[in-house]
């Protein structure tokens, strides 16, 4: 049974989708303004697995994700480095496809650009304004948060907590309550604008694009709402109050899902404390042949952690990640080489860790259970495969299971494990201890049993990655 922990009744869910067998599902996207950095990774790949395991599960996921190109952050960019705000957005718009590539996020069905739903988003602003939750100032058309008695909710931000809220630079003067936000905001001299029915131009506030783009295509009420949990306040909680009033109708979602917040080494990520990792640093520690490695250590190690907790980065998380990696690798060629023709002996084992497996994943996605359900697994089958009691048959159906979860998760290359060479089992154990020699620095035991090795047919080069075996 499938749960979700909702943010706003702040429990785990069943869920159960609007329509069975769909699900609508809206992640809030990133500002074009900056490079993609690991605070995306974290967020953009844990809704990328948890997508892929939905349908996996048979649902059909119209995953939506909007990109916002219009803002004031933008235009400030824009400003700095003396370009036009089109040319920094569409720049660093690219620069995040090519980032959430690299990363191999690709379960996204439509991104949506907010410039191109400007009529949707005009349409939504004159229908507050009918309804008496819009209001007209000197430099924009804001929202009275007051009229909206459920303001706050998300968040569980009392009325206080609300009116010191501001978001991003709506901070006119003449607004009528502090947290209100701004819809519309009037043509300023220098800026981008586009045509309305107010003024004689203007442009999108930053909570309305979101309303605007899954109105038009989920209509009133989806599925579930995602993004990074820096957001509920008062981004999220703005799409409520918009759509809310709009419709007359609520819930806007069924379901909110957030990711916790990331830090690097305990210290929140700022280009001020010299701790801001974009996609390219991370990648560009790594050489150009190994930034495929670099993708699938990266999404291992967001699978470890609980998509819902902080989540805490630092160097050494990769070194474990790769070794864990390399012992994953290692376990499947092992299967790949089990030639007995048993019978079936331990079937309830395999279903037992499939099942519960699946089980860790349907509720609420705990990955860190996966992890460990996996790794406890591979102990026990590697054991039994020493001991020569694991048929050539229940290798294989381990080893498609692997493969299946892997389009889930993304953290292995079978392209390249298949095209390694099954080593027998006598010379897997010789290359195994003659790594711990070595590892112990015993240089002449582990000179010995590569000679060993060597007269058996097969040659060892060691590398960076670990010994390289032909034969």
């Amino acid at each position: 049974m499938l749960k979700f922990y909702n943010t706003l009744s702040r429990k785990k869910e069943v869920f159960r989708p609007l329509k069975k067998g769909r699900i609508n599902l809206f992640v809030c996207g990133p500002t074009v303004y900056d490079f993609p950095h690991l605070g995306h990774a974290r967020t953009y790949i844990s809704f990328d697995m948890i997508v892929k395991y939905l349908r996996h599960q048979g649902y059909k996921v119209f995953y939506l994700q909007n990109i916002t190109d219009i803002d004031d952050k933008i235009i400030k960019r824009a400003k700095e480095k003396k370009k036009s705000w089109l040319q920094i957005a569409r720049f660093f718009e690219k620069e995040y496809y090519k980032g959430m590539k690299s990363l191999k996020v690709d379960s996204i069905t439509k991104y949506a650009r907010a410039t191109d739903y400007i009529k949707e988003i005009q349409s939504q602003v004159k229908r507050l304004l009918k309804k008496g939750y819009g209001y007209s100032i000197k430099d924009g058309i804001y929202y009275d948060i007051k009229r909206f008695k459920d303001y706050g909710k998300l968040s569980r931000r009392t009325a206080l907590g609300t009116e010191d809220a501001i978001s991003r630079i709506d901070e006119s003067k003449e607004k009528r309550n502090k947290g209100d936000f701004c819809l519309w905001k009037f043509r300023k001299a220098g800026e981008p604008s586009w045509p309305s029915p107010w003024d004689n131009g203007g442009r999108p506030g930053w909570h309305i694009e979101d309303t605007a783009i899954t109105e038009k295509h989920f209509g009133y009420c989806y599925d579930v709402h995602g993004g990074a949990r820096d957001l509920i306040f008062p981004h999220h909680e703005a799409e409520i109050a918009q759509m809310q009033a709009i419709s007359g109708k609520k819930p806007l979602v069924r379901y909110w899902m957030h990711t916790g917040f990331l830090t690097i080494k305990g210290r929140k990520m700022s280009k001020s404390l010299g701790n801001f990792i974009t996609l390219k640093d991370f990648f560009n520690k790594w050489s150009s042949r190994e930034r495929s490695r670099a993708t699938e250590i990266l999404r291992f190690i967001i699978f470890s952690s609980h998509y819902r907790s902080p989540f805490d980065y630092s160097p050494n998380l990769a070194k474990e990640a790769e070794a864990n990696l390399k012992r994953l690798e290692e376990f499947l060629n092992r299967l790949r080489g089990v030639r007995n023709s048993l019978k079936e002996s331990h079937k309830k084992l395999i279903e037992n860790f499939e099942e519960k497996f699946l089980n860790s994943l349907e509720n609420d996605f705990n990955t860190p259970k996966a992890k460990a359900l996996i790794f406890d697994f591979i102990a026990s089958v590697n054991k039994k495969i020493e001991e020569g009691k694991i048929s050539k048959k229940e290798a294989r159906k381990i080893y498609r299971f692997f493969k299946e979860i892997n389009e889930i998760f993304g953290i292995l290359d079978f392209k390249k494990i298949e095209k390694e060479k099954i080593l027998p089992e006598k010379i897997r154990k010789l290359i195994e201890l003659r790594e711990k020699m070595r590892t112990q620095k015993k240089w002449e035991g582990a000179d010995e049993l590569r000679r060993k090795i060597q007269k058996l047919g097969y040659k060892i080069k060691d590398t960076k990655e670990g010994p390289k075996v032909s034969g």
